[in-house]
């Protein structure tokens, strides 16, 4: 197969994985599988998507150059729009939900912190879709990356809002924060660390403390909880899995699929490099 088949496949599975999603919602809505709430349940489905579309689109830069698969970024352009057109039908079903009443949405938007994050996170996230084409990228030439830098305080203001959207469940949004802290510091490494096996080693360990810092600090500062409760309850096997817990098995996936990947490309060299010495005369 060859890279511009790879890639044809890559972009098509893609796109069906980021529609898939949307699909199944609106397939148990019209089958009325949503409960007695299901605004509620859609309005919560199509957020935490975005946020995962989000998080896939800031994972293809560090994937790329971990698993040295060029192919990857021909995908992180569309993953990021699908994070924007979630956000939007996030949006759009809460504006349902207050039955279109735009004069409600824009007070409680304006009233509500978590809401206010969010819009502003929302309004990044279109603003980085439409301007991710070819020809905003010529037409605004070095201004677009420093345009496209939204989408760090984007990121942040998105698991803000879902920390706060989550109220005392907040196990997914914890979670998400540390995929989001190891993404953030992988980019802060040193570059001869970031494809490191050290460098993901420390990524693992930086961003499973990091989960389990953002778990007791929201639990100490809204919940009025102890902080140590939080610490203890992250090595009673009773409670596994936790957030960090599954940040660090999330990490130690990654390093093991590293490995896999650097194996099989050392491998299939090896095996060219026989080939060739047995099938081409040296003299």
């Amino acid at each position: 197969m060859t890279t511009q088949q790879k890639i044809f496949w890559l972009r098509l599975v893609t796109l069906v994985g980021l529609c898939l999603p949307a699909a199944e919602l609106a397939w148990r809505w019209f089958l009325d599988e949503l409960g007695a709430r299901p605004v509620t349940v859609a309005t919560h489905a199509t957020g935490d998507w975005a946020v995962i579309f989000l998080l896939m689109s800031l994972a293809m830069t560090p994937l790329r150059a971990t698993l040295d698969w060029m192919p990857l970024v021909h995908v992180r352009r569309r993953i990021g729009v699908a994070a924007a057109l979630y956000a939007i039908a996030h949006l759009l079903i809460y504006v349902l939900d207050q039955k279109w009443n735009l004069i409600v949405v824009a007070t409680e938007i304006a009233k509500r912190f978590y809401l206010t994050i969010g819009f502003v996170a929302l309004l990044a996230l279109v603003a980085l879709a439409v301007t991710s084409t070819d020809g905003w990228q010529k037409r605004l030439k070095r201004n677009w990356k420093r345009l496209h830098w939204l989408i760090y305080p984007a990121a942040l203001l998105a698991i803000v809002h879902f920390f706060i959207q989550s109220k005392v469940k907040i196990g997914e949004a914890a979670f998400a924060a540390g995929l989001l802290a190891w993404l953030l510091l992988w980019r802060v490494l040193p570059q001869r660390l970031r494809t490191s096996y050290p460098g993901l080693v420390l990524l693992a360990i930086g961003a499973t403390l990091a989960t389990v810092v953002f778990e007791a600090a929201w639990y100490g500062l809204v919940n009025g909880i102890d902080p140590m409760r939080v610490l203890a309850a992250n090595i009673d096997p009773e409670l596994m899995p936790r957030p960090a817990q599954k940040v660090l098995l999330a990490s130690v996936a990654i390093i093991a699929i590293v490995a896999a990947r650097r194996g099989f490309l050392a491998a299939n060299r090896l095996w060219t490099k026989r080939y060739i010495q047995r099938t081409i005369p040296t003299s």
